[in-house]
């Protein structure tokens, strides 16, 4: 199992946050969105922005990896 926890689109999801608003954000934070669309992001990428959106998103895919077990 890898130690580095991707947080994914699904996650924008489960916080219950719009794409709309996190394309801008992600531009903002000088992030590439269509590489986290694609990939997916180190979740110490985005706890580096200090954000409380992100760090909201972080808890979403902990628990996704909690429930499911899969990390990539």
């Amino acid at each position: 199992m890898s130690e580095t926890l991707i947080v994914r689109a699904e996650d924008i999801r489960a916080a219950r946050l719009c794409f709309q608003g996190a394309r801008p954000w992600f531009r903002r934070h000088g992030l590439d969105w269509q590489a986290f669309l694609a990939e997916g992001l180190p979740a110490e990428v985005l706890a580096a922005t200090g954000d409380a959106l992100a760090l909201r998103v972080i808890a979403e895919a902990e628990k996704r990896i909690a429930r499911t077990g899969i990390e990539d």
